[in-house]
């Protein structure tokens, strides 16, 4: 396995706050390595130019002399000049070196053969007592071939050299230093609240209710939309949890009382032996009660699914149509009962979904039915985009204290849960005009009751 495929793992294990610590201090430390690196890069370059043109000139002042047979001039602080024979033997020298030669026989033998050496002598580092800058050519003079040496101490560009590397590497660790500590602070900063969330997540995995997470009002960077996501999500969360702990409760308070009156009526007829028209009539109320639990049943599931999903799936559809379908189950019953039902609307086609529609009106009718006296009345109309439909009748109305509950689950206006009717069917409506982004009002007009659904179309 690779160096990168050990440590990539591991790195992937350290916290977050270490790993982007860890990325700052080695983008930080390739930054500084390249700033030093081209500052010493000119420092040097600059040192070198000045060292060269004083080498040269030297150089060229040496030659002259050598030509013309003259006294060998002296040069900068602390140079050193040195004249050889084509043999390599020393005919003139500075008194720091006397006899000893500076240039190696095979810098000797190119320089004899026409090519200029250059070279330097000791080191930066390790420190190297007399450092030299050399320059060695042939010359003419009187007919003999002569080598010419010049050369100059290195001692001050190196010494200032070494104190700029010495700066650089101080200067570089205090900013690699601060840069990770700036980097430390910033990612703890930044991951603080991610820290807070998690907290808050944790305490309520414990069973913390109504937990929501503190979100500053006045940022809108990436971890405070997190955090109004997540706050968006636990609502979601305690609705969801909300709605089931009411279909829970719903159900079973509901579903009470049509099972005991089944159980009683079966007791009853178990008690005692029974003709066969008392256990028909027996059969025949545990059968409406049954029928009770369906209706109860279809009525909380289609609740459920609304309020769980609010997922309506729009068509154009006949309002028609519609509304026939919706009202022809219940023409038998208004005929049983002698009272009429009318349906006022227009051929036009609405964009709505009909598979939640169609019972919610159909719901109207039958309470209109149930609770009214008189005709029973549906009007549909479609204005600027927005469909009312309306169903009245002729009966007593809501009671006052009836109207502000009215669209709740189970709410009856009359007292007792064993009248007829579960208490969901305008709690229904609610829910089909809250999934299609509309409204429902119910309300006594004239002498009777009236529910106006409005729906955008």
């Amino acid at each position: 396995m690779t160096l990168h495929g050990r440590l990539l793992p591991q790195l992937r294990r350290l916290p977050v706050v270490t790993r982007l610590v860890l990325a700052v201090a080695l983008t930080m430390s390739l930054v500084l390595t390249g700033a030093a690196s081209f500052v010493y890069w000119r420092v040097r370059t600059a040192l070198d130019q000045q060292l060269d043109d004083d080498l040269t000139t030297y150089q060229h002042s040496l030659d002259k002399a050598v030509r013309n047979g003259a006294q060998l001039p002296p040069g900068p602080s602390g140079s050193l000049r040195q004249v050889l024979d084509a043999h390599g033997r020393v005919l003139a020298s500075s008194h720091a070196i006397r006899h000893q030669t500076l240039l190696t026989p095979a810098d000797r033998d190119s320089v004899a053969h026409g090519a200029t050496v250059r070279r330097d002598v000791g080191s930066l580092l390790p420190i190297t007592p007399g450092t030299l800058r050399l320059r060695a050519h042939r010359v003419t003079a009187d007919g003999h071939q002569r080598i010419v040496i010049a050369a100059v101490r290195r001692g001050h560009r190196d010494e200032a050299l070494r104190e700029l590397l010495a700066q650089l590497a101080i200067a570089s660790g205090l900013t690699l230093i601060a840069a990770s500590y700036v980097g430390y602070r910033t990612a703890r900063g930044a991951l603080r609240p991610v820290e807070r969330y998690r907290s808050g997540a944790a305490t309520l995995a414990d069973g913390t209710q109504n937990l929501r997470l503190d979100v500053p009002p006045d940022r809108d960077d990436e971890i405070t939309r997190l955090g109004h996501t997540l706050n968006h999500m636990l609502d979601r969360l305690e609705a969801s949890a909300e709605r089931e702990r009411r279909f829970v409760a719903d159900a079973s308070h509901e579903l009470r009382t049509p099972l005991m009156l089944m159980r009683a009526e079966l007791d009853v007829s178990l008690h005692r032996p029974r003709s066969a028209g008392e256990l028909t009539e027996t059969l025949r109320s545990v059968d409406a009660e049954v029928q009770r639990l369906i209706d109860l049943s279809n009525a909380l599931l289609g609740l459920e699914e609304l309020g769980s999903t609010g997922h309506i799936t729009r068509a154009p559809t006949s309002l028609a149509n519609l509304l026939d379908a919706a009202v022809t189950p219940h023409r038998r019953t208004a005929e049983r009962a002698g009272r009429d039902l009318d349906v006022d609307t227009t051929r036009v086609t609405v964009d709505i979904d009909a598979r939640w529609l169609r019972p919610a009106v159909s719901n109207l009718v039958d309470n209109a039915l149930r609770h009214g006296q008189g005709t029973v009345r549906l009007t549909a109309t479609v204005h600027e985009g927005v469909l009312t439909v309306c169903v009245t009748d002729e009966g007593p109305g809501f009671s006052p204290d009836f109207l502000p509950r009215a669209f709740d689950r189970f709410a009856r206006a009359e007292a007792s849960r064993t009248s007829d009717g579960s208490g969901l069917g305008l709690a229904f409506v609610h829910a089909v005009a809250t999934a299609h982004g509309g409204t429902v009002h119910a309300d006594n007009a004239g002498n009777g009751a009236a529910v106006s659904l409005r729906l955008p179309c």
